[in-house]
Protein backbone atom coordinates (compact mmCIF):
# COMPACT_ATOMS: atom_id res chain seq x y z
CA UNK A 1 0.00 0.00 0.00
CA UNK A 2 1.31 3.64 -0.74
CA UNK A 3 2.61 5.15 2.48
CA UNK A 4 1.48 8.72 3.47
CA UNK A 5 3.81 10.32 6.18
CA UNK A 6 2.84 12.90 8.17
CA UNK A 7 5.54 15.20 10.33
CA UNK A 8 2.98 15.97 13.32
CA UNK A 9 4.18 19.69 14.98
CA UNK A 10 3.43 22.98 12.85
CA UNK A 11 2.42 20.38 9.84
CA UNK A 12 -0.89 18.03 10.82
CA UNK A 13 -0.98 20.76 13.98
CA UNK A 14 -1.09 24.19 13.92
CA UNK A 15 1.78 24.58 16.36
CA UNK A 16 3.96 22.67 18.41
CA UNK A 17 2.84 20.41 20.70
CA UNK A 18 6.03 19.73 22.25
CA UNK A 19 6.86 23.50 23.09
CA UNK A 20 3.04 23.86 23.81
CA UNK A 21 2.89 20.88 26.57
CA UNK A 22 6.45 22.79 28.17
CA UNK A 23 4.13 25.81 28.65
CA UNK A 24 1.26 23.91 29.39
CA UNK A 25 3.94 22.75 32.81
CA UNK A 26 4.55 26.37 33.42
CA UNK A 27 0.80 27.31 33.74
CA UNK A 28 -0.21 25.04 35.82
CA UNK A 29 2.88 25.28 38.18
CA UNK A 30 4.34 21.69 37.29
CA UNK A 31 7.72 23.45 36.62
CA UNK A 32 9.41 26.28 37.76
CA UNK A 33 7.91 29.25 35.43
CA UNK A 34 10.76 31.29 34.79
CA UNK A 35 13.58 28.90 34.78
CA UNK A 36 11.72 26.25 32.43
CA UNK A 37 9.90 28.35 30.05
CA UNK A 38 13.56 30.48 29.50
CA UNK A 39 15.12 26.58 28.60
CA UNK A 40 11.94 25.57 26.66
CA UNK A 41 11.72 28.64 24.58
CA UNK A 42 15.62 28.43 23.57
CA UNK A 43 15.27 24.57 23.22
CA UNK A 44 12.18 25.42 20.51
CA UNK A 45 14.54 28.25 18.92
CA UNK A 46 17.83 25.66 18.67
CA UNK A 47 15.17 23.22 16.64
CA UNK A 48 14.08 25.71 14.70
CA UNK A 49 17.75 26.40 13.30
CA UNK A 50 18.19 22.50 12.85
CA UNK A 51 20.88 23.12 15.72
CA UNK A 52 18.73 21.27 18.75
CA UNK A 53 20.86 18.65 20.74
CA UNK A 54 18.18 16.00 20.89
CA UNK A 55 19.75 13.75 23.60
CA UNK A 56 20.16 17.29 25.82
CA UNK A 57 16.84 18.23 24.99
CA UNK A 58 14.72 15.12 25.49
CA UNK A 59 17.34 15.14 28.84
CA UNK A 60 15.40 18.39 30.04
CA UNK A 61 11.93 17.53 28.61
CA UNK A 62 11.80 14.39 29.92
CA UNK A 63 12.61 15.37 33.54
CA UNK A 64 8.61 16.38 34.46
CA UNK A 65 7.98 12.74 33.25
CA UNK A 66 10.57 10.86 35.11
CA UNK A 67 8.99 13.01 38.46
CA UNK A 68 5.17 12.32 38.26
CA UNK A 69 3.50 9.00 38.19
CA UNK A 70 1.89 7.65 34.90
CA UNK A 71 -2.13 8.53 36.51
CA UNK A 72 -1.42 11.75 36.88
CA UNK A 73 0.70 12.45 33.49
CA UNK A 74 -2.82 10.91 32.13
CA UNK A 75 -4.74 12.82 33.78
CA UNK A 76 -2.42 16.38 32.90
CA UNK A 77 -2.52 15.01 29.20
CA UNK A 78 -6.29 15.06 28.96
CA UNK A 79 -6.41 18.81 29.82
CA UNK A 80 -3.50 19.41 27.09
CA UNK A 81 -5.24 18.19 24.80
CA UNK A 82 -8.87 20.13 25.61
CA UNK A 83 -6.82 22.93 26.24
CA UNK A 84 -3.83 23.17 23.94
CA UNK A 85 -4.55 20.67 21.19
CA UNK A 86 -7.91 20.56 20.07
CA UNK A 87 -7.87 24.19 19.00
CA UNK A 88 -4.25 23.39 16.67
CA UNK A 89 -6.49 20.55 15.08
CA UNK A 90 -7.49 22.65 11.47
CA UNK A 91 -10.31 21.47 9.48
CA UNK A 92 -7.88 21.62 6.38
CA UNK A 93 -5.46 18.96 8.40
CA UNK A 94 -8.25 16.93 9.39
CA UNK A 95 -9.40 17.14 5.26
CA UNK A 96 -6.16 15.75 4.45
CA UNK A 97 -5.81 13.14 6.30
CA UNK A 98 -9.89 11.75 5.70
CA UNK A 99 -8.59 12.30 1.88
CA UNK A 100 -5.58 9.70 2.16
CA UNK A 101 -7.31 7.22 4.20
CA UNK A 102 -10.51 7.42 1.38
CA UNK A 103 -7.56 6.27 -1.23
CA UNK A 104 -6.40 3.55 0.86
CA UNK A 105 -3.32 4.82 1.75
CA UNK A 106 -1.50 3.30 5.08
CA UNK A 107 -1.16 6.40 7.25
CA UNK A 108 1.76 7.29 9.53
CA UNK A 109 2.92 9.91 11.64
CA UNK A 110 6.82 10.27 12.42
CA UNK A 111 8.02 13.41 15.07
CA UNK A 112 10.30 14.34 17.13
CA UNK A 113 8.12 14.34 19.99
CA UNK A 114 7.86 11.95 22.25
CA UNK A 115 4.86 9.35 22.52
CA UNK A 116 3.69 10.58 25.30
CA UNK A 117 2.29 13.68 23.81
CA UNK A 118 1.85 12.41 20.82
CA UNK A 119 0.12 9.01 20.82
CA UNK A 120 -3.39 10.84 22.27
CA UNK A 121 -2.73 13.55 19.62
CA UNK A 122 -2.16 11.17 16.49
CA UNK A 123 -5.33 8.92 17.74
CA UNK A 124 -7.56 11.52 17.97
CA UNK A 125 -6.60 12.44 14.07
CA UNK A 126 -7.63 8.79 13.56
CA UNK A 127 -4.01 7.50 12.67
CA UNK A 128 -2.91 4.10 13.59
CA UNK A 129 0.44 4.02 13.02
CA UNK A 130 3.13 6.46 15.39
CA UNK A 131 6.91 6.80 15.08
CA UNK A 132 8.04 8.83 17.78
CA UNK A 133 11.22 9.64 20.43
CA UNK A 134 10.92 7.24 22.95
CA UNK A 135 11.29 7.89 26.68
CA UNK A 136 12.91 5.08 28.53
CA UNK A 137 10.62 3.47 30.99
CA UNK A 138 12.17 1.86 34.28
CA UNK A 139 9.90 0.44 37.17
CA UNK A 140 6.86 1.80 35.55
CA UNK A 141 7.95 5.18 35.29
CA UNK A 142 9.24 7.34 32.58
CA UNK A 143 13.39 8.17 32.60
CA UNK A 144 15.39 11.14 31.48
CA UNK A 145 16.34 9.09 28.39
CA UNK A 146 15.85 8.16 24.91
CA UNK A 147 15.04 4.58 24.40
CA UNK A 148 16.33 3.61 21.05
CA UNK A 149 17.15 5.95 18.16
CA UNK A 150 15.57 9.47 18.58
CA UNK A 151 13.08 10.17 15.88
CA UNK A 152 14.97 13.21 14.86
CA UNK A 153 16.93 14.13 11.28
CA UNK A 154 18.58 11.17 10.08
CA UNK A 155 17.20 8.97 13.10
CA UNK A 156 13.52 9.41 11.20
CA UNK A 157 15.13 7.63 8.02
CA UNK A 158 16.35 4.76 10.25
CA UNK A 159 13.56 4.43 12.24
CA UNK A 160 11.14 4.09 9.26
CA UNK A 161 13.78 2.14 7.60
CA UNK A 162 13.06 -0.74 10.82
CA UNK A 163 9.31 0.10 10.46
CA UNK A 164 9.06 -0.52 6.47
CA UNK A 165 11.40 -3.83 7.73
CA UNK A 166 8.74 -5.44 10.09
CA UNK A 167 5.55 -3.86 8.54
CA UNK A 168 6.50 -5.10 4.61
CA UNK A 169 5.53 -1.48 3.21
CA UNK A 170 7.46 0.02 1.05
CA UNK A 171 8.35 3.95 -0.43
CA UNK A 172 7.30 3.08 -3.80
CA UNK A 173 4.95 5.89 -4.39
CA UNK A 174 5.40 7.36 -1.04
CA UNK A 175 4.24 10.96 0.04
CA UNK A 176 6.14 13.06 2.83
CA UNK A 177 4.33 16.19 4.75
CA UNK A 178 6.62 18.70 7.14
CA UNK A 179 7.30 22.30 7.43
CA UNK A 180 10.95 21.60 8.93
CA UNK A 181 14.17 21.43 7.22
CA UNK A 182 15.25 18.97 10.16
CA UNK A 183 13.07 16.73 7.87
CA UNK A 184 15.15 17.29 4.82
CA UNK A 185 17.32 13.50 5.42
CA UNK A 186 13.55 12.05 4.94
CA UNK A 187 12.63 14.03 2.59
CA UNK A 188 14.81 13.00 0.01
CA UNK A 189 13.64 9.31 0.68
CA UNK A 190 10.18 9.74 -0.66
CA UNK A 191 8.41 9.85 -3.87
CA UNK A 192 6.29 13.01 -3.24
CA UNK A 193 6.93 15.48 -1.15
CA UNK A 194 4.29 18.48 0.45
CA UNK A 195 6.25 21.39 2.57
CA UNK A 196 3.25 22.66 4.67
CA UNK A 197 3.63 26.04 5.89
CA UNK A 198 7.73 25.59 5.58
CA UNK A 199 10.06 27.32 7.86
CA UNK A 200 12.28 29.84 5.36
CA UNK A 201 15.25 27.60 4.62
CA UNK A 202 12.72 24.60 3.91
CA UNK A 203 10.44 27.16 1.95
CA UNK A 204 13.71 28.01 -0.27
CA UNK A 205 14.54 24.24 -0.59
CA UNK A 206 11.11 23.77 -2.16
CA UNK A 207 10.92 26.38 -4.41
CA UNK A 208 14.26 24.95 -5.31
CA UNK A 209 13.73 21.41 -6.10
CA UNK A 210 10.11 21.91 -7.15
CA UNK A 211 8.73 20.52 -4.49
CA UNK A 212 4.58 21.17 -3.96
CA UNK A 213 3.92 24.06 -1.31
CA UNK A 214 0.44 24.01 1.00
CA UNK A 215 -1.19 25.59 3.97
CA UNK A 216 -3.13 23.48 6.17
CA UNK A 217 -4.04 26.70 8.22
CA UNK A 218 -7.75 27.55 9.32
Amino acid sequence: MTLALFDLDNTLLSGDSDYGWGCFLVEKNIVDRDSYDAANQQFYEQYKQGTLDIHEYCAFAFRPLSELPMEKLRELHREFMAEVIRPMMSDKARELVRKHKEMGHTLVVITATNSFITRPIVQAFGIDNLLATEPLIQDGRYTTRIDGIPCFQEGKVERLRQWLARSGESLAGSYFYSDSINDLPLMEQVEHVIAVDPDARLAAVARERGWKIISLRD
